[in-house]
């Protein structure tokens, strides 16, 4: 058995070799792939990617000064640096005249096609007086705003005004070829650059983060007093790779180190490190190999999950070594382990309880969890089972003092029983437990498990500010049966935005249709300019008598903007496709998505992106906004991917309660009525840590309940061992609970000391449940009365 695992085990090494090297895997980090494939919705999941990819690749720079010349000579500085690394990041192509004007050709084109609602509401409103003081104003003041074309091309300023108002979406402005948006007289020269290479990459992250430092350095040398506002996922992504090397540097290297000397010290060996590191590692290439197979992708939280099986999996092997120090020599390894085959079965079996739990869920990604971890630890299992014996004789290994007095500390805890200590602890503990639970809060927001660094941070804000930039992860989904409906949707829902935006809810709104109205829009608009304005006797002939014209010009002007109306009705309507072809579309093509595949076949859809909305308490206002509106959605997704994780905690809660049930039916089959003592001091560990979050003001999130449940595995360990001993008088199964202990507290309970809020509960769950676990377990054992050889050894071990 030991040869033909020899093969197992070389057939995974080689199928890791590939996915690693050959194939180069990437663990899948979207967390909506955790959903249930029925509750995924294919068009919002690409309307979000459309959202994020993007601006998941750029990073913008605000350059400020005092002054405008100051703010480019720095942004010349900073820009100067970065022009030398054009593989790393492309910056933005300076502003010219000639391509400013031509922005405005494609509109241009259809003037009399394109109003904003305040103008469709002053022509259907104003007498023909006001729109003939607009037009003599357009002519002679010098005031009237910038002009675009020729006044006859647009008399009434119709089209300066749409154009004004699309200019309104954004508070940046061209300017000497540069972009800029001015605050408080300060100006800010805007530097949009993108990246050449994944944002997540940590060769990407290691290779520009200098590179801004130094393009900022440089920015500074020039003008001292610069200022410089920075954001980008990469920014993030650096400062997150630079914190997990760290702890891993700290926690990491400092939980390896303790697991080291407490081996040593115990086995005065490096052999039973490797034996177990052997074990688990075979466990994690098996659990990876084999869901790959079966998922086609494993998801990194699956990855982070299934690390938790290591503190489970070590537990095996540990109780082999410590029963091998402890048993006559002359027991060969194969006798020794059937002797512990039933306890080694029931920790398997009840581990594989709980984790199979997570297998009956409805969600994919509790679903490979709880695969990747039944695999590791079956794997782990049979390493144990076929390789220690082998691997390990009887005078492999020796006790060390240190094993002994490990041992012998047992006899210091009290056991539990019917008596007044006994029931003023249950009774204390009872209080304690009431006391933190009723204060335990949930937090299931998606935000809390986020730590940006303070300046980022406040930069991300004050950038968002001045840019007044849309959020990317709250807008309205439209969709329809063609462009056409989605523009005439888009259309409905931004007549129920505009009360919001007087209201100061929001302070606007994107949309494609503001740029490219449907059709029906178009036409509307033409025979709405032609009735207010182009009459026989509208406000056109009264301008012509103002200005001294007779009719031939009035029939001219007249003629002149009836072509358009006229090739515009001919079919040259302007559409979301011809608009994309243009520069002017460069900054709303993340608005677009077209034709898109969703569950129910092709559909079109678009995005409205929302500016200025600084409010989370607004947000029922705006889910409102399109009820009953056909194809029109709302999306929150950090409210979606909080309900995600809110809806994990609870399933995981459910399963850790039928997980107990579970493995207590269990233990019945072989502990009969002492069972309980086996499945007490988890249960009892798990409702303590509870009351503590309680007490301390930590709100339950769904990283605590995993910890509860890795809680769950170990604790029944620890208690199997424990009434193990009191069957077989196996004096070493407290030595085995207490390396495991220790060592899961290394492993685990220092992350703790993260800064990483994730991590920081699950490590902070760990490290008050399992030393509960660990101090309590021998309290619920029975007592087998003493065992001779055990004192002898013991007496000559404080000899030695």
């Amino acid at each position: 058995m030991a040869l033909i695992w020899a093969f197992a085990v070389a057939l995974l090494l080689a199928h890791n070799g590939y996915l690693w090297l050959v194939k180069g895997v990437v663990p899948d980090t979207d967390i909506m792939a955790l959903l249930p494939v029925e509750q995924r919705d294919p068009v919002l999941q690409q309307a979000f990617t459309h959202m994020v990819d993007a601006a998941q690749q750029r990073v913008i720079v605000l350059v400020g000064a005092d002054d405008w010349e100051h703010a480019r000579a720095a942004a010349d500085a900073y820009n100067a640096v970065l022009s030398k690394h054009q593989e790393l990041l492309q910056t933005g192509v300076q502003l010219s005249e000639q391509n400013q004007q031509d922005w405005l050709a494609p509109s241009q084109q259809m003037r009399l096609s394109l109003l904003t609602p305040a103008q469709q509401t002053m022509l259907r409103e104003q007498p023909p007086r006001y729109w003939v003081d607009t037009a003599l104003q357009q002519l002679y003041s010098p005031f009237s705003g910038p002009k675009l074309g020729a006044w006859q091309d647009d008399p009434f300023g119709l089209f300066s005004g749409w154009v004004q108002a699309r200019a309104q979406e954004t508070p940046v402005r061209p300017r000497d070829g540069y972009l800029f948006v001015e605050n408080k007289g300060r100006p800010y020269i805007m530097l949009l650059m993108n990246l050449q290479q994944p944002a997540f990459s940590m060769a990407t992250q290691q290779a520009v983060l200098p590179l801004l430092e130094q393009a900022g350095k440089a920015a500074r040398q020039a003008v001292p007093t610069v200022e410089l506002i920075s954001a980008g996922v990469v920014l993030h992504a650096g400062a997150g790779s630079a914190q997990a090397s760290r702890e891993m540097s700290t926690i990491g290297i400092g939980s390896l180190l303790g697991i080291v000397l407490l081996m040593w010290l115990t086995f005065r060996s490096l052999r039973p490190i490797g034996l177990i590191m052997l074990s688990i590692g075979i466990g994690c290439m098996a659990a990876f190999s084999l869901c790959w197979m079966i998922f086609g992708q494993v998801h990194l939280l699956t990855l982070v999950f299934g690390a938790s099986l290591i503190g489970v999996a070590q537990d095996y092997g540990i109780y082999f070594l410590c029963s091998r120090v402890s048993v006559d020599p002359s027991l060969g390894s194969w006798q020794l382990l059937r002797r512990l085959l039933p306890g080694l079965v029931l920790t398997l079996a009840a581990a594989v309880i709980g984790y199979v739990g997570l297998a009956l869920t409805p969600f994919p990604g509790l679903r490979q969890m709880a695969l990747f971890s039944v695999l590791g630890l079956v794997f782990a299992w049979l390493t144990v089972i076929f390789w220690f014996p082998a691997l390990l004789t009887a005078n492999t290994l020796k006790s060390s003092s240190f094993a002994g007095w490990v041992g012998q500390t047992r006899r210091h805890w009290p056991l539990l029983g019917l008596n007044r200590g006994s029931a003023m602890a249950a009774l204390l503990f009872g209080i304690f437990a009431v006391a933190g639970i009723t204060r335990l809060t949930v937090n299931d927001d998606i935000r809390s498990l986020q730590t940006p660094p303070k300046a980022l941070l406040a930069d991300q804000i004050k950038l968002g500010k001045l840019l007044d930039a849309p959020t990317p992860v709250q807008f309205y989904l439209v969709r329809g049966a063609s462009a056409e409906q989605v523009l005439q949707r888009e259309e409905a829902l931004k007549r129920r935005l505009e009360p919001l935006i007087a209201k100061h809810i929001i302070s606007g709104y994107q949309a494609m249709s503001n740029w490219t109205p449907s059709m029906q829009e178009q036409a509307a608009n033409r025979a709405l300019v032609t009735q207010a304005l182009l009459g026989a006797d509208g406000p056109l002939k009264a301008l012509a008598a103002q200005l001294g014209e007779d009719d031939s010009w009035v029939a001219q002007m007249r003629s002149r903007a009836l072509s358009a109306a006229a090739d515009a009705n001919g079919g040259h309507d302007l559409t979301p496709a011809e608009f994309l072809k243009s520069a002017a579309s460069e900054p709303s093509r993340h608005l677009w998505l077209g034709k898109v595949e969703g569950a129910k076949g092709s559909v079109y859809a678009s995005i409205v992106a929302l500016r200025g909305l600084d409010n989370y308490g607004y947000l029922p206002i705006l889910k409102q906004a399109a009820r009953q509106l056909d194809g029109v959605s709302w999306v929150d997704k950090v409210s979606e991917i909080s309900s995600v994780l809110g809806h994990y905690r609870q399933y995981m809660g459910w399963v850790l309660l039928g997980a107990y049930a579970a493995i207590y039916l269990l233990l019945f089959t072989r502990y009969r009525s002492a069972a309980w003592r086996v499945l007490t001091p988890p249960a009892v560990a798990s409702i303590a840590t509870l009351a503590m979050l309680g007490l301390l003001g930590q709100p339950l999130q769904l990283f605590h309940v995993l910890a509860l449940m890795l809680i769950l595995g170990l604790g029944v360990d620890y208690g199997i061992f424990m009434q193990e001993q009191s069957m077989q008088r196996d004096r070493f199964a407290w030595l085995t609970v207490g390396l495991s202990a220790a060592s899961a507290l290394l492993s685990f309970g220092l992350l703790a000391l993260s800064g990483t809020p994730p991590l920081h509960a699950f490590g902070f769950t760990m490290l008050i449940g399992i030393a509960i676990v660990w101090l309590i377990a021998p309290c619920f054992s029975q007592d087998s009365g003493p065992d001779p050889q055990q004192e002898k050894e013991e007496k000559n071990a404080n000899k030695n």
